[in-house]
C-alpha cells in the first residue's frame, strides 16, 4: 500500500495547482498556413513580416503582456528556424515580461493540426488565448475574460468566447471576397450560426434553420462585425478538435460545425463585441494596407511608430504624421509628404518625392524618384528617375534608373530590375527557389528587364482558394480602400439625413467610401491629429495652428472642420467618460469631462463658428447636429448631449438662437437622432422661458 501524502503536502500542492491553473495561457499561431502574402511568405514567415517597419509578431505580443498572459506557446510551421532565431534575440527573451515562452516546432499543415498536437501534448491546464500572429489590437481583454468565466461557472458547456470588433459592412479591414456573418443571440451573446457569404448570386444570403428562430426570442444578423481573431478558449475545446479530424481552419471548420453539431454535444460558442478601442487582423495585402495607415494615423495607440517597439528603433513624430529614425539623410529639394515613415540610415536624394508611404531601413532613394503610397522594406535601392506607385518591395530588392513599378506590384526579397524596366501592376516577382518540378531559367528577363533577376510567381491550384480576391493591394474601384479608420466609425457620414441602415447599431455609419476621398482624407488625419492633441494636453494655439495649417493644404470646407473638431471631442469624452485606459485616469462623470475639456479648448470650437451677428445660426445649428450624431448609440449618450448644449451656451460658443434653432430643425428630430436629445428638453424649456421674460420686460419698459 502507497504511503499516505501528508496533508500539509496536500494542501500545498493544491495551492500550487490553483495558481497554475489562474495563470492565463496563450497560443499564438505564427503560421497562417495561408497563401495570401506569397511570394514574401516563401521566404519569411508571415509572423516576421514588417508593419511601419515593426514585424507583426511585435504587436502580437505587446498586446498579451498587456493583458497579462503569462505563458506563451508560439505554434510555427514553415520557416520555424526564422521565428526561434527572431525571438532568441529579442526583447520577449531578454527581459521577458512572460514567465514562459515556448516554440512549438511542428509539421502541421493546417491550423487542425496544430490544434489537435496541442491537445496530445497537454500543455493547456485552464483557459488561454488563440490568437493569430498578425493581430494588432490595443484593447483591454479584462472584461471579455471576466464574462466568460463568469459565464463558464454557470454553465460548463460554454466553451469559447469570440472577440469581434464593430465596424461597417463595407469597413476598408474586411475582406472583399467572402464576408463572415455572425448570427448571435443578444440575450445570452451567444453566436447560434456563421455562415461566410459570397458576390455570387446564390451565395448572398444566409440560411438559418426554422427551429433556431422558434428556439430563440431574437436573433440579430451581424454582417458588420470585423473577426479579431482573438478567442478565450477552455481545454475542451482542444479536445473537440482531437476528435474530428475535419476541423481544418478555426471558423469554416470548427466553429460552424461546432454550432451546427449544438443539438448533440450542447456546447455554446459565445462573442464579445468591441466597440471603442482597436483590433484587427492583417489576414490580406488589404488589410495590411488600410491597418499601417491605423497605425500611422494612431489609432492604435501605444502601439505606433515612435513607441519605439523594437530594440533599437529611434522614432520621433513629426509634423503631418512623419515618423523618422535617426540618421534619415534629406536632400535639400527632396520632399516626404504626410503620413509617412522613414528607417534609420535611409536617404533621399534631391528632387524625389515621398507621400504615403513607408521606407525601412538603410533605403537608398536615388534623384527625382517618385514614391507614392507604396512600401518599401529594409535595404532597397531606387534608381534615378523610377517611380514605385501602391506597390510592397521586400528587402534587399534593387530597382533600376527609370523604371516604373505599376500600383498593386509586388517584389519579393532580393529581387533586381534592370533599367527602363516596367513591372506592371498584377506582377508578384521573386527569386525564391522554384519547385523541382518546373523546369524553367530562374530569371524572366522579360518581367524585370535584360539584367535583372527574378521571375514571375504563379500559385499552385491547390493552393489557399480564398487568396486571389483578397490578396491584392489595390484592386478595382468596387474594392477600392477607403481612408476611413476602425476608429472613426462614429464619425464619417457628411448628410445629417443619410443615416446608417448597415449596421444593427445607428451609431455604426454606412461605408465612408461614398465621400470624397478628399474629405475622407481631411477628416481621418484632422481627427486623428485633434485627438493625439487633446491627449498629450497640447496648447489650444498650437492644435488650431496645425490644424488651419492642414484645412488650407487640402482647402477643407468651415463644415469639414467642424466635423473633425467634434469627433475628436466626442472621442476624448468618451474616453474620459469610460476612464482613459492610455493614461490611466480614473473615469469622470460626462458633466466633469465636458466642463475640463470645452473649459480649456473652448477656442478651438469657437473659432469654427462665423455667424454671431447673423439672424439664421447656421453654423451653430451645423455644431450641435455633429455633436447629437456622434452622440447617437454611445453609452450615456443622452447625457454628453444635454452637457456640451449647456455648456458651450455657458462659454458662449453657442447663442441661445443657435441652441433653438437647432432643437426646432427637422434633422435633429429623425427617429434615429430624438432620442439623443430626449434630456435637453428641459434645457430648451428654460431658454424658452427665459426669451419669453426677456421680452415681456422689454414690452413693459416701451
Amino acid at each position: 500500500m502507497a504511503p499516505k501524502t501528508p496533508k500539509a503536502a496536500k494542501s500545498k500542492q493544491k495551492v500550487l495547482e490553483d495558481q497554475r491553473e489562474e495563470a492565463l495561457q496563450a497560443v499564438v499561431l505564427a503560421d497562417s498556413f495561408e497563401t495570401r502574402f506569397a511570394p514574401f511568405t516563401l521566404q519569411r514567415p508571415r509572423c516576421l513580416l514588417p508593419l511601419a517597419n515593426t514585424p507583426l509578431i511585435e504587436y502580437t505580443l505587446e498586446f498579451l503582456a498587456n493583458a497579462g498572459v503569462q505563458d506563451i506557446f508560439l505554434c510555427c510551421g514553415l520557416h520555424t528556424e526564422q521565428v526561434e532565431y527572431y525571438i532568441s534575440s529579442s526583447k520577449w527573451r531578454l527581459s521577458s515580461p512572460f514567465r514562459s515562452l515556448t516554440l512549438l516546432k511542428s509539421s502541421a499543415n493546417s491550423v487542425g493540426d496544430v490544434m489537435r498536437d496541442l491537445d496530445k501534448r497537454g500543455l493547456m491546464v485552464g483557459d488561454f488565448l488563440l490568437i493569430s500572429g498578425d493581430v494588432i489590437s490595443n484593447l483591454s481583454i479584462e472584461s471579455a475574460l471576466a464574462k466568460h468565466r463568469t459565464r463558464r461557472e454557470k454553465d460548463k458547456n460554454a466553451i469559447m468566447t469570440m472577440v469581434l470588433r464593430e465596424a461597417g459592412q463595407e469597413h476598408r479591414t474586411k475582406s472583399t471576397g467572402r464576408r463572415p456573418v455572425f448570427v448571435i443571440d443578444p440575450d445570452a451573446d451567444r453566436c447560434v450560426h456563421y455562415e461566410e457569404l459570397g458576390h455570387q448570386k446564390n451565395d448572398r444570403y444566409v440560411r438559418l434553420d426554422p427551429d433556431m428562430l422558434k428556439a430563440h426570442g431574437q436573433l440579430e444578423v451581424r454582417e458588420d462585425l470585423i473577426d479579431c481573431y482573438i478567442d478565450i478558449c477552455t481545454p475542451e475545446v482542444l479536445s473537440l478538435w482531437s476528435d474530428n479530424f475535419d476541423y481544418q481552419s478555426v471558423r469554416q471548420g470548427f466553429l460552424s460545425e461546432v454550432l451546427k453539431d449544438y443539438e448533440l454535444t450542447r456546447k455554446t460558442i459565445h462573442t464579445y463585441v468591441v466597440v471603442d478601442q482597436y483590433a484587427a487582423r492583417v489576414q490580406s495585402l488589404r488589410a495590411y494596407n488600410a491597418v499601417t495607415k491605423d497605425v500611422i494615423s494612431r489609432w492604435t495607440y501605444p502601439l505606433c511608430p515612435d513607441s519605439n517597439l523594437v530594440k533599437g528603433q529611434s522614432y520621433h513624430l513629426g509634423k503631418g504624421k512623419i515618423y523618422q529614425e535617426n540618421g534619415v539623410a534629406l536632400a535639400r529639394t527632396c520632399v516626404v509628404k504626410s503620413r509617412s515613415i522613414l528607417g534609420e540610415n535611409t536617404s533621399l536624394a534631391d528632387g524625389s518625392v515621398v507621400g504615403d508611404s513607408v521606407l525601412g531601413r538603410r533605403c537608398r532613394i536615388g534623384k527625382n524618384v517618385n514614391i507614392d503610397r507604396s512600401y518599401l522594406w529594409d535595404d532597397v535601392v531606387v534608381g534615378d528617375g523610377s517611380s514605385v506607385r501602391q506597390a510592397i518591395i521586400a528587402n534587399d530588392v534593387m530597382i533600376g534608373k527609370n523604371c516604373k513599378i505599376e500600383p498593386g506590384a509586388l517584389i519579393s526579397f532580393g529581387v533586381r530590375i534592370a533599367d527602363d524596366t516596367i513591372v506592371i501592376g498584377t506582377s508578384r516577382v521573386t527569386r525564391a527557389e522554384r519547385k523541382e518540378h518546373i523546369d524553367s531559367a530562374s530569371t524572366d528577363n522579360s518581367i524585370v528587364g535584360k539584367g535583372g533577376d527574378g521571375y514571375l510567381y504563379c500559385e499552385d491550384s491547390e493552393s489557399d482558394t480564398t487568396s486571389t480576391t483578397s490578396n491584392q493591394l489595390y484592386q478595382l474601384p468596387r474594392a477600392s480602400i477607403s481612408n476611413s479608420s476602425i476608429s472613426t466609425l462614429n464619425s464619417e457620414d457628411d448628410e445629417y439625413e443619410n443615416f446608417p441602415t448597415s449596421s444593427r447599431r445607428s451609431s455604426v455609419p454606412s461605408d465612408p467610401s461614398e465621400d470624397t476621398a478628399k474629405t475622407r482624407d481631411f477628416h481621418v488625419e484632422a481627427v486623428a491629429s485633434i485627438l493625439d492633441s487633446l491627449q498629450k494636453g497640447d496648447l489650444p494655439e498650437n492644435i488650431l495652428l496645425e490644424l488651419n495649417s492642414y484645412r488650407m493644404s487640402v482647402d477643407a470646407n468651415p463644415h469639414e472642420v467642424r466635423h473633425a473638431v467634434v469627433a475628436a471631442f466626442m472621442k476624448r469624452i468618451t474616453s474620459l467618460v469610460g476612464g482613459d485606459v492610455v493614461s490611466g485616469t480614473t473615469a469622470q462623470s460626462p458633466q466633469e469631462a465636458i466642463t475640463e475639456l470645452f473649459g480649456k479648448y473652448k477656442a478651438l470650437v469657437g473659432r469654427n463658428i462665423f455667424d454671431k451677428d447673423e439672424d439664421s445660426k447656421a453654423d451653430q445649428v451645423d455644431f450641435l447636429l455633429l455633436v447629437q450624431k456622434e452622440a447617437m448609440g454611445k453609452a450615456q449618450g443622452e447625457s454628453i448631449m444635454l452637457f456640451v448644449a449647456k455648456e458651450c451656451y455657458d462659454l458662449e460658443i453657442v447663442e441661445e438662437d443657435g441652441v433653438l434653432q437647432w432643437w426646432e430643425d427637422d434633422r435633429s428630430q429623425t427617429d434615429d437622432l430624438k432620442s439623443v436629445r430626449a434630456l435637453t428638453e428641459p434645457f430648451i424649456v428654460f431658454l424658452r422661458e427665459a426669451e419669453e421674460e426677456e421680452s415681456d420686460e422689454s414690452s413693459d419698459k416701451d
